[in-house]
């Protein structure tokens, strides 16, 4: 009976297991548990951690953690924002360590998994991996998992692993430590209160012209193509993201979108909100090929870094072709899109929509974003 029993087990949490990677055990899952999982306890004084009754038990060390400290750089960005221009420009700023993408699927700190291959379009790189040199223990600690789910994390999430491999590249640094993610923007709320001393920048760049980078050749999917037949050209995980956060982001579920522009358009404006609204600079990547002394200025001021830097690093800036989205559709047919996107948005966030404010693509400085009280009430 035992041994039948044993059987019967395994054989129920294998279905179980299976059941559960489906997207119809997610749904139910995502359904039961709701915010279960982000849970803390609220109902004991926090403080009495510092308390003990025995002198002689060990308590928590007295210095000050990595996460605090205030030296920290920390960029998110979409994918083709032109995010690797602006890690290469800190990787050229004497004192700083800029890591490239850290949640990377090529772990740049394995060597035999990275490979040697470096994108064409990224200009005056020719490597992405040279401050992850002799780190090849980070295997301990990097998940593969960060980049197939759990994309949006709030403040109160629970998630010691991504935090422990942080830490380490923070540690590791030589000078000032700076992370370029491309695989943060919905995270912004954990990684701000987790790291609540470092400076946060955001880059973004024209949702029409990012689409047809993430293209990269315009004819790989047209105008009038339907989402049953982009997952062979969606090579920047636009799918993937909205497979995971369509349980808290509804409106990105694939079966309710007309053409992947729509997903895209979603993604990229929900990734502004967060990093406009979690970041102390946003900065436009138009302005940043096209003025970048002034960009430039703008962001070391924020970051605490000297001016005088700016110079050397301006002959890296080669600002691409503006405007290419004109030759995939005319701008009746982005407006369309974008429109029904925007209606669907001031939907899903009236209740926590106020008056319409004019915006600019301008970066924000230190003062407009204190006085704007979303940053003091971050920190």
């Amino acid at each position: 009976m035992r041994s039948l029993r044993n059987i019967l087990r395994d054989g129920f949490f294998d279905v179980w297991k299976k059941a559960c990677a489906t997207d119809d055990g997610k749904r139910a899952a995502a359904g039961s548990l709701g915010n279960l999982l982000a849970w803390r306890p609220d109902d004991v004084n926090a403080d009495l951690l510092s308390e003990s009754p025995y002198g002689d038990v060990g308590r928590v060390s007295s210095t000050r953690p990595t996460c605090q400290r205030d030296d920290i750089i920390i960029v998110s960005a979409r994918f083709r924002s032109g995010s690797t221009l602006l890690w290469n420009l800190f990787r050229n700023v004497p004192g700083c360590t800029s890591y490239y993408e850290p949640f990377n699927e090529r772990r740049w700190f394995d060597r035999q998994l990275r490979g040697a291959r470096v994108d064409s379009t990224h200009r005056q790189v020719a490597d992405y991996w040279t401050e992850y040199d002799g780190m090849a223990d980070l295997g301990e600690v990097f998940d593969d998992a960060w980049n197939e789910r759990d994309f949006y994390m709030s403040e109160d999430a629970w998630n010691p692993r991504m935090k422990a491999y942080i830490e380490q590249l923070v540690e590791r640094a030589d000078g000032r430590p700076v992370l370029q993610f491309n695989r943060l923007d919905f995270r912004l709320p954990w990684v701000r209160h987790t790291f609540s001393n470092a400076s946060f920048v955001h880059l973004y760049r024209h949702p029409r012209d990012q689409w047809t980078s993430n293209l990269q050749q315009l004819d790989r999917f047209p105008p009038d193509g339907v989402m049953s037949e982009f997952a062979s050209v969606d090579g920047f995980y636009l799918l993937r993201w909205a497979q995971d956060l369509k349980y808290h982001f509804p409106f990105l579920d694939d079966q309710t979108i007309e053409h992947p522009y729509q997903l895209h358009y979603f993604l990229w404006k929900l990734s502004y909100l967060y990093g406009r609204t979690f970041s102390d600079v946003s900065i436009g990547f138009e302005e940043l090929t096209s003025n970048p002394e002034r960009a430039l200025f703008e962001l070391f001021d924020v970051c605490g870094i000297e001016e005088s830097h700016i110079e050397s690093l301006l002959p890296l800036v080669e600002p691409p072709p503006f405007g290419k989205w004109k030759a995939y559709a005319d701008d009746t047919w982005f407006r369309r899109h974008e429109e029904h996107c925007e209606g669907v948005l001031a939907s899903f966030f009236a209740d926590r929509m106020t008056e319409p404010k004019k915006t600019t693509c301008r970066p924000l400085s230190r003062s407009e974003h204190r006085t704007s009280g979303t940053s003091d009430s971050l920190r």
